[in-house]
């Protein structure tokens, strides 16, 4: 399957600040590639170069086919992008949006009406499409946004954290929107600041910091890296963390994790489920009570703090360069 981003040794320098360092990506057509790093990893510029806003100062790259500093004009043309806040204009409707987009993009008056029309039905609008946009919720601003996006049918679309600030429901419809673009041979490259869409959109992850890729591959691959199971436990008193972490310590095959404000732990372990009878019969003698125990496997939270050293809260977000 050729690729239909590629980007080899990209930098780019802001002052004394760089903030990509030798960007190298490889994203094949009709994929979910998701860009994940911490505050200041570089993934806005890198979106921001391959979508031609920047120019790198050194390396290269290209996009569908397009060479993002020769063949700026071409490229523009064969590609969409929607960003954390949505792009529309609050005093036209929803239609008037998508066809003002039509325009710039030189579809004709006739054309651009049309494909307004075909997106409105596709992000469930039409009944709002002759309705000003400031009277959208976040949602339907957020589905508008991406349509578009999608006004001019390119073949590759940059999404950067498309669903921030949404509720569980909206982030799901827009999920599934996703995966019906990708399934029609949508190139997707993702950015975003929930470990979950990650997870449940990407066909593969780069895990960014410093300006480089420090890790690449599935999601499966990258918590492999991580490697074994993770022991979580709720204790009914926060006075018994201290015991707990240092009774559970010789378990433990990394650090110890814990929440005072929960009375939470989290110990990597190997082992499975004998690690979890071992670790609650050593609780048992120390007489501390468990409210609640579990085991799982490590998620992209875990791989992000194990290969970054930043936790990620769920509210990770790129500094705006």
């Amino acid at each position: 399957m050729p690729d239909a981003i590629v980007a080899e040794g990209l930098v780019k320098r802001y002052g004394d600040v760089v903030a990509l360092d030798g960007m190298d990506l490889a994203v094949p057509e009709g994929t979910v590639f998701g860009l994940l790093g911490p505050n200041g990893a570089g993934k806005t510029t890198t979106v921001r170069i391959l979508t031609t806003l920047l120019k790198p100062d050194a390396g290269h790259a290209r996009v569908a086919g397009f060479d993002v500093v020769r063949d700026v004009r071409p490229l523009r043309a064969h590609i969409g992008a929607s960003g954390q806040y949505a792009a529309v204009d609050d005093h036209l409707t929803g239609a008037e949006n998508l066809e003002m987009v039509g325009r710039l993009y030189h579809l004709g008056t006739g054309r651009a009406k049309q494909r307004a029309r075909e997106l409105l039905e596709r992000f469930d609008l039409t009944e709002a499409a002759d309705r000003p946009v400031q009277g959208y919720s976040g949602g339907m601003r957020r589905r508008l946004d991406l349509a578009g996006a999608l006004v001019a049918d390119p073949p590759v679309l940059f999404l950067d954290e498309p669903t921030t600030g949404l509720d569980p429901r909206a982030r799901a419809s827009l999920w599934d929107v996703i995966s019906e673009l990708v399934a029609e041979g949508t190139t997707v490259l993702l950015t975003t600041q929930y470990m979950d869409e990650a997870d449940r959109l990407a066909d593969r992850i780069a895990v960014v910091d410093h300006g480089h890729v420090i890790a690449l591959g599935t999601a499966d691959q990258l918590k492999d890296q991580v490697g074994g199971d993770r022991i979580e436990l709720s204790l009914t008193s926060a006075a018994d963390l201290a015991t707990a972490t240092r009774t559970l310590a010789p378990l433990a095959v990394g650090s110890v994790q814990t929440d005072t404000a929960a009375f939470r732990m989290t110990i990597p372990v190997t082992g499975g489920a004998a690690a979890l009878t071992s670790a609650l019969g050593r609780l048992a003698a120390e007489r501390i009570d468990v409210r609640d125990a579990g085991l799982r496997r490590p998620t992209l939270d875990d791989v992000f703090l194990t290969l970054t050293g930043h936790e990620t809260d769920g509210k990770i977000k790129e500094t705006v360069r």
